[in-house]
């Protein structure tokens, strides 16, 4: 894409979508740099799930009438666009969950709990999000496989080296988080993918924070298993996505069971349905597909180059008009191409917890904390970090707004 068409990205447009930016507080306009946690939905989306509510609000699959029939076409469709978007092959290889965190337990539970025993070794990193390291943590003590971490070096980035002392025969499943939501390291997911392959492991990616803002084919990164979310990507909350490849997703027995994902049942036994069925019990969350799928739409109208070239841009300013401050510790990669778009960083004599309070007295909203990454604040020696993330609405003005409020916090802490 040349820079021309980089440039032609109109956030005020965009921005116009947004009405929840424009929300004051004490007279002073909304900031909201909180991206990496939820994104903020856009008109097109809302009104894709009210239209569902209000014209066809119906369960899907159980029905005959009409209502039923226009829900079940919908839900389905969502499942064939997200497969495009994400370049899987088809509907079946997509399963519907609450969000990542759930696409994780059910790959833990489905297969960790069946397949992992003493003598194998899950690989995870030092940034991962507590949704795989607990998860994982937890499988490996039930089961008896060990879990083993590939270090992080002095610059944020993996130690590719330690990964494949890890990563051997004993491997069963790697599981790599491709953009940290702490550090803003872009992970090199399909030379992972390709170690663990190398040594019959499977591979699992986390890419709650990459599906939102760049290009995903999964193809490409030839991972085994890859989850995101929808509230992270201007869709709604209480929908996720596990995306396997079908041969794995086929050999695969569900955690959860119910109505919707049986093909027989008798009082002494049952079968499962056909793929992504088979994985999504009860009632699916219905409106909530077709606002992911509205999702899609909206983003790719866009063009995730240029989404992903925006928030890159506001987070090298973002960087370096903190780095400028002196007094500014920031975590993770210089900007580059191995950096996602959030700044995570202290102020120096300053609580993050603190920072934050301070900065919503300015009506910036910033997250503070450990960002579910104990572990790795613990590695990094320090108990919470705040964090800036950013999205396609975000400008230069706002990260503005955000250094201002810096001087208020050092004169109530001098």
């Amino acid at each position: 894409m040349s820079q021309q068409d980089l440039e032609a990205l109109d956030v005020g447009a965009i921005r116009e979508e947004f009405p929840i930016l424009e929300r004051t507080f004490d007279g002073e306009q909304l900031v909201y740099l909180d991206n990496a946690a939820t994104t903020h939905t856009p008109d097109p989306v809302v009104d894709a799930m009210s239209e569902y509510y209000r014209e066809y609000n119906s369960n899907v699959h159980r029905g005959i009438h009409h209502l039923s029939q226009e829900a079940s076409i919908a839900y389905e469709e969502a499942h064939d666009r997200v497969a495009e978007f994400i370049n899987a092959d088809g509907r079946e290889e997509v399963v519907f969950t609450k969000n990542t965190t759930e696409s994780e337990n059910l790959l833990a539970y489905s297969w960790g709990l069946n397949e992992l025993g003493p003598g194998d070794r899950v690989v995870l990193t030092e940034m991962e999000h507590h949704a795989s390291l607990v998860t994982w943590q937890q499988i490996g003590q039930r089961t008896g496989a060990d879990v083993e971490y590939i270090r992080i070096d002095d610059t944020g980035r993996l130690d590719m080296d330690h990964a494949r002392e890890l990563i051997d025969d004993d491997a069963a499943i790697v599981s790599a988080v491709h953009v940290s939501n702490t550090l803003g390291t872009v992970n090199p997911v399909s030379e992972l993918t390709d170690l663990a392959h190398d040594h019959g492991a499977l591979s699992f990616i986390d890419g709650a924070q990459a599906v939102p803002n760049r290009p995903v084919d999964v193809k490409e990164i030839g991972a085994d298993f890859y989850a995101f979310s929808g509230h992270k990507m201007a869709g709604p909350t209480g929908i996720g996505v596990l995306y396997g490849k079908r041969e794995l997703l086929e050999d695969l027995d569900p955690y959860l069971y119910g109505g919707g994902m049986i093909r027989k049942v008798t009082f002494e036994e049952s079968t499962w349905g056909d793929l992504p069925w088979k994985f999504e019990p009860g009632t699916p969350p219905i409106a909530e597909a077709v606002g992911l799928h509205e999702a899609v739409d909206w983003l790719e109208d866009i063009g995730m180059d240029r989404i992903q070239a925006h928030e890159e841009e506001i987070a090298r300013y973002a960087y370096e008009q903190l780095e400028a401050e002196g007094d500014v510790e920031i975590y993770g990669p210089e900007p580059g191409p191995e950096r996602g778009g959030l700044v995570s960083f202290n102020l120096e004599g300053v609580h993050a917890h603190d920072l934050a309070s301070i900065m919503n007295d300015h009506t910036v909203a910033v997250r503070a904390g450990d960002h579910c990454t104990q572990p790795l604040h613990d590695k990094l020696g320090v108990p919470a970090s705040a964090r800036a993330s950013f999205y396609v609405y975000n400008t230069r003005e706002e990260v503005d707004a955000l250094i201002a409020a810096l001087d208020d916090a050092r004169q109530l802490f001098a």
